[in-house]
């Protein structure tokens, strides 16, 4: 009688083992978040644009990858893609040179140099468009990406069309010396011509964005907005606290701080970084658009937030 009413486990019936390969599960359909480690179903990380379901989390993307979120397809025309930098300081680490250390970036992240740029199309607006690859020695500027970045503006400014560059950058390339550092000066020269041509220019910041390239270009455009999270810095917070000998809050390199306290515009989640874009590109190239007044377009995005107004 007790084997009869014994409370007896509920168990589910699973398929019969075996090594057949059509029953395996793919080793890519699940990937974990790299910010929460959530474990998240693949496809639909991607149809998110590498955004975490779960924390949100903005993951770091290629050029090919952000150039896709942003531009019509088929749109892009690549310039210059056969440009890269040489070694001018005969810089080496151990037994691995400088000029080894390139060839080895270029298999592994996609591109020759760090910095891609060619024409495209914006909800049909002709721009030029330079995109950082973060992957690419940490999308440092060398002297090969900092003249791509100046053919870029250079590019926009002949041919009377606006400007997009999306930044995903450590700064300036050390293993250049001084010929990096001069890749400041060199763009924003570029820039100041590119002003006098009264056409718009938009920079999106994405992690992480910090030295040479925030100091030069970057901060120099007509509407800065960054992504949810990004880092965003011109060195990091424990040299700014050793220099100014306080502590200094959790969030002073994000985006979000960096909002709240004017530094940039707006901040756009990635899924609305495109309509955000071609909104204020159809805003600031209407006949009426003069550099300094064209802020009144940020009242009229979907869901970014606006900054203090660093502009006026």
């Amino acid at each position: 009688m007790k084997d009869i009413f014994r409370r007896r486990p509920k168990y589910v019936s699973l398929p019969h083992r075996t090594n057949d390969a059509s029953h395996r599960v793919p080793d890519n359909v699940w990937i974990s978040c790299p910010h929460c480690h959530e474990l998240l179903y693949t496809k639909e990380y991607e149809d998110n644009f590498k955004v975490c379901s779960k924390c949100r989390f903005h993951a770091r993307l290629s050029p090919h990858e952000r150039l896709a979120t942003l531009l019509d397809d088929g749109s892009f025309e690549e310039l210059d893609a056969g440009l890269c930098s040489a070694d001018p300081l005969r810089f080496s680490v151990g037994d691995q040179s400088y000029v080894d250390k390139l060839e080895e970036c270029a298999r592994k992240a996609g591109t020759r140099e760090a910095v891609m740029y060619g024409i495209g199309t914006i909800a049909g607006q002709r721009t030029v468009v330079a995109v950082h690859n973060p992957h690419f020695i940490a999308g440092s500027m060398g002297v090969a990406a900092g003249e791509k970045v100046a053919r870029a503006i250079d590019r926009a400014a002949d041919q009377g069309l606006p400007l997009v560059i999306v930044a995903a950058s450590g700064g300036a390339r050390m293993q250049e010396g001084v010929h990096g550092l001069m890749q400041m000066a060199k763009t924003v020269a570029a820039l100041d011509r590119f002003k006098g041509r009264r056409l718009p220019y938009l920079a999106i910041l994405s992690d992480p964005t910090v030295g040479g390239v925030l100091a030069s270009y970057v901060f120099r455009a007509d509407v800065t907005m960054a992504e949810p999270g990004a880092f965003i810095s011109f060195a990091g917070p424990r040299v700014i606290e050793q220099a100014a000998k306080k502590k200094l809050p959790d969030d002073v390199n994000t985006a979000e701080f960096m909002l709240a306290h004017g530094m940039i515009d707006l901040v756009v989640p990635r899924a609305e970084l495109r309509t955000t874009v071609a909104t204020l590109l159809r805003l600031l190239t209407a006949r009426t658009y003069r550099p300094g007044a064209g802020h009144a377009a940020l009242q009229l995005t979907a869901s970014g937030q606006r900054g203090n107004g660093r502009h006026g």
